[in-house]
């Protein structure tokens, strides 16, 4: 799909965010963090203020990584998504009623924030660089039940052992390699990776990892849970030419 004023093309998703974003041609996608971390609302205006100064619509957002206090229930994560999908629709970012913004969101272990906030976020610009600059959404452990009902469930649920650990990991990595894959990039246009996790991934460099570090910059652990409990593992991908540092004040 298209998000036609933003320059960029987009895997269809669910509700909160979709599966990953592509610039279109003539266009790259730029990568922005906060420091500090603003709140929620306070980002969401840095973040149009930005595009702003910039001369770009607000439709050329096309991914939030958002931080929160501590994992979530599935039930208080759907009422945490609710007004952040109403905001990204005042903003008229949907595309036929689908959500084209790719989204990490993730609870860290230290230093946690007092309320949930803005960590970064990416864009496009016109850009006469050569080369695909895509983001990818932060995939946990999920998938679809195995038993055909509706709904997911969780790989290797409640197991933290080194095998339920590589289960977790090579379930989220074939994912992320399907949706790059569907951008059609590969790993070795990917410029970071990020982990997400209070567990020991140290066994998995040389193993699981090993793919999603084909292009030589190593990856980020981030020691932090994903969104909802229960689950323990998130990872997600970019492939970028410019980052930048933005106040967050």
């Amino acid at each position: 799909m298209q998000q036609p004023i933003g320059n960029y093309t987009f895997i269809k998703g669910i509700g909160p965010f979709c599966s990953g974003c592509k610039a279109q041609p003539g266009y790259e996608i730029v990568h922005a963090r906060f420091h500090p971390l603003p709140s929620l609302q306070a980002g969401f205006g840095l973040i149009e203020r930005h595009l702003q100064s910039l001369g770009r619509p607000i439709q050329a957002l096309c991914g939030m990584e958002l931080r929160i206090p501590q994992p979530l229930s599935a039930q208080a994560f759907a009422e945490f998504n609710a007004p952040y999908i109403a905001r990204l629709t005042d903003w008229d970012l949907p595309v036929d009623g689908v959500n084209p913004v790719a989204r990490t969101n993730v609870a860290p272990a230290v230093h946690p924030p007092a309320e949930p906030g803005v960590y970064g976020f990416s864009y496009t610009l016109p850009s006469q660089q050569r080369g695909t600059t895509f983001v990818l959404s932060g995939s946990a452990e999920t998938q679809r039940r195995s038993d055909g009902g509706e709904g997911y469930e969780i790989v290797s649920h409640g197991d933290v052992s080194p095998e339920g650990l590589t289960r977790k990991a090579d379930h989220v990595l074939d994912t992320l390699a399907a949706r790059l894959r569907e951008l059609e990039v590969g790993w070795t246009d990917v410029t970071t990776v990020q982990v997400y996790t209070v567990r020991d991934i140290h066994a998995l460099l040389e193993t699981s990892l090993r793919p999603a570090q084909q292009s030589r910059h190593g990856l980020q652990w981030h020691y932090a849970r994903p969104p909802v409990t229960e689950l323990e593992y998130e990872m997600d991908a970019r492939g970028v030419r410019q980052e930048y540092i933005v106040s967050g004040v």
